[in-house]
């Protein structure tokens, strides 16, 4: 049974099906992993014994009776703690939304359900999502995989603590600027970023509704698109015979290298050589268009993120981490007409980078530029903590502000990811070609 806990989602459910793994020995074997961790309470911020139990015996009678519902039907996952659940706390990672219980689930929990999975608990998170670092002095920051003194990535800093722990064989987060990705490369996982607008929002705290996405932080490809599929009750992308002969990946030259360090910089060059051998078409693409692009960033994402919280945020600012407040408050720093002028060459810049991806399978970049920060230092340092949060973040939100799908595999390389950005809603594409990078570069 232990070794259950290391095995992909995808290869649980396959177990399931044929009888060898009984859904509720299963979740008892995770949420007896969970309560035995010594780092349990810095991962869950809320573990769901009694729902988990009930959801795993459903599951094991439906795999009885052959109606399973999906591949994942008795699979146990977790979930960031801004997805409501009925009965059960969801605060954000926020003193300002403590004691917080909502009566419903949102919708992708509902169609989670729905298909069989079972739900573990809630996972700690940044501050209401507003960071890519994972450090949270407020509620608890996450171990990283690697190294007890790295950050692990955020905002979905729990989730992937969950996976990478074994705590969970999948999880589901957040991605409004990296916020699936980072952590997923930071400790090794599968990130998918899902293209704005594709998985509905409802019932999920909000940081940036224009750029919030939901994603999943997997062990493997298939588990990402079997994920992708729970959340919208779907059916997964068909991932069978998926190859990089004839491919054609950009490697994106603007913006992407600049400041690159080691080993992410190493890492990226040795994946690129790899993805090559494979038989993929590596081509190097300059996009002009995107370095004034991403110097918009602030007024679209601090603008919107302070529009929504403010209220909240200014009737009880003390409850709040300094740097998070700050990051809020940044958008007052932004008129109406900046965020309208915003937008608009925002959205030119959408349509030149169109036009130069067209003729490619996937564009590719280093998930991070950076290794996972120091978290003491960041805790002692202003200057670090922003130069570090900004830097982590920057090639991640490329697909944000760009409006694309995209997807974090690991290198091989601890800590480093390998980020391909498809075209928007493109995901199933993305995903097999993704398959066919996993084996290249397993």
């Amino acid at each position: 049974m232990g070794d259950w806990l290391k095995m992909t989602a995808s290869g649980l459910g396959r177990g399931i099906g044929a009888g060898r793994i009984d859904p509720v020995e299963l979740t008892e074997c995770y949420l007896d992993a969970i309560d035995a961790h010594p780092q349990r309470d810095a991962i869950y911020a809320r573990v769901t014994h009694t729902r988990a139990q009930a959801e795993a015996q459903a599951a094991a009678k439906r795999a009885k009776q052959g109606q399973r519902r999906s591949l994942l039907d008795g699979v146990p996952i977790s979930w960031k703690d801004l997805f409501d659940t009925a009965g059960t706390g969801t605060e954000a990672g926020s003193a300002l939304l403590k004691g917080r219980v909502p009566d419903t689930d949102a919708l992708v929990l509902r169609n989670a359900t729905a298909a069989g999975s079972v739900c573990l608990g809630k996972t700690h998170m940044s501050e209401l999502a507003f960071s890519g670092l994972g450090l949270n002095p407020i509620t608890a920051t996450p171990p990283n995989v690697h190294d007890p003194k790295w950050v692990p990535g955020g905002s979905s800093s729990g989730a992937a603590a969950s996976v990478a722990f074994d705590l969970a064989a999948s999880s589901i987060g957040s991605d409004t600027g990296g916020s699936v990705r980072i952590p997923s490369a930071w400790n090794d996982l599968v990130g998918l970023k899902t293209t704005s607008g594709r998985i509905s929002l409802e019932g999920v705290v909000p940081l940036c509704l224009k750029f919030d996405t939901i994603g999943p932080l997997a062990r493997s490809v298939e588990d990402a698109a079997e994920v992708l599929a729970l959340l919208e009750g779907g059916k997964p992308a068909d991932l069978r015979g998926a190859s990089l002969s004839g491919k054609r990946l950009a490697v994106l030259q603007t913006v992407a290298l600049d400041n690159l360090r080691d080993p992410p910089g190493t890492a990226f060059d040795t994946a690129v050589r790899k993805l090559s051998e494979a038989g993929a078409e590596i081509v190097p693409l300059h996009i002009p268009e995107l370095a004034d692009a991403m110097t918009l960033s602030p007024v679209l994402y601090t603008g919107e993120a302070y529009g929504l919280w403010r209220d909240v945020i200014e009737a009880n600012p003390g409850a709040m981490y300094a740097e998070i407040l700050e990051r809020f408050r940044a958008g007052r720093n932004f008129s109406a007409p900046d965020y309208v002028a915003a937008w608009a060459r925002l959205d030119a810049a959408r349509a030149a980078w169109d036009v130069a991806t067209a003729g490619f399978d996937a564009v590719l970049a280093p998930t991070a530029p950076i290794m996972p920060p120091d978290r003491d230092r960041l805790m002692q340092d202003h200057d670090y903590y922003v130069s570090e949060n900004l830097l982590a973040l920057r090639n991640t939100r490329i697909g944000n502000l760009m409006g694309l799908c995209a997807l974090s595999l690991p290198t091989g390389t601890p800590g480093c990811g390998l980020m391909m950005m498809g075209r928007p809603d493109c995901e199933e594409a993305l995903l097999r070609t993704g398959a066919a990078a996993e084996r290249a570069l397993a």
